[in-house]
């Protein structure tokens, strides 16, 4: 019995959906084993439909079964991965493209790309960037103070263009963890700061940082979909005196690049 169901592309398509969604559930929950009802839960998918998807992935090679009711992913998913890394991690490839294009229209600006770590709970981390010879060291961060800032979701507009779309009780995780010291002057502090931009998030389509994660410096980001699930997000990364405010043509440009990426995902 194979992970995709015969029935055409539209049932195949739903078919992987729910497999990846059972996948990503895994980082959801934030450890490499967990048991079926967390699964159903963080997936928002029947236990019936999640018991038939992990017993058909077990054979598969997607998931394996550690204990009495108790799955972890299994090697074909990391093969899986590899293979993505393969295939997407050369210069030229699809996604630096449209990072490229976007840098271009951008007026230059710094262009990166995040997606969901797959461990540790609810965080991002940098995947790739579009930043032509500018050196990220004007950026005035220590590469510590860089990683903390930057796997945060409740600090930085690419940290909430994640979590804007979110289940609620992933949200709340996040906001238990406080922003990161070395966060810049605008960080949003404050938990209402922070559920209060998530909601002006969903109405725009997309989130501006004002000096969030370093002085100086504003942010424009938009969410990356796969299918009707956030996986990710892309930021663009102005001087504060050069971009006071988001200019119309900018928010085009990203929103043209983030569906290219989403469709490319």
């Amino acid at each position: 019995m194979g992970i995709q169901q015969a029935g055409g592309e539209r049932g195949g398509s739903r078919s992987s959906g729910r497999v990846f969604a059972v996948q990503a559930a895994f980082a959801a929950i934030g450890r490499p084993t967990a048991r079926l009802a967390e699964l159903a839960k963080a997936s928002r998918l029947d236990d019936s439909v999640v018991s038939r998807i992990l017993e058909a992935g077990i054979l598969e090679g997607y998931f394996v079964r550690t204990g009495r009711g108790v799955y972890a992913l299994g090697p074909r998913t990391a093969q899986m991965a590899v293979q993505a890394s393969v295939a997407y991690g050369h210069d030229g490839d699809i996604t630096s493209t449209h990072l490229q294009e976007l840098y271009r229209a951008t007026d230059k600006g710094l262009i990166l790309l995040y997606m969901l770590a797959p461990f540790g709970g609810p965080s991002r981390q940098c995947v790739d960037m579009a930043v032509g010879d500018s050196d990220l060291g004007e950026l005035g961060m220590t590469p510590r103070d860089m990683l903390a800032i930057t796997r945060s979701l409740r600090t930085g507009a690419p940290g909430r263009a994640i979590l804007a779309y979110l289940d609620a009780p992933l949200q709340q995780q996040v906001l238990a963890t406080p922003a990161p010291s070395a966060a810049g002057p605008g960080a949003l502090r404050s938990d209402e700061d922070v559920l209060a931009s998530l909601a002006v998030i969903r109405e725009t389509g997309y989130a501006v940082g004002y000096e969030e994660c370093t002085a100086g410096w504003h942010s424009l980001a938009m969410p990356i979909w796969w299918e009707d699930a956030v996986m990710g997000s892309v930021v663009l990364l102005k001087p504060a005196d050069v971009m006071p405010e988001p200019p119309d043509d900018y928010i085009d440009a990203m929103k043209t690049a983030v569906a290219r990426l989403s469709r490319a995902a």
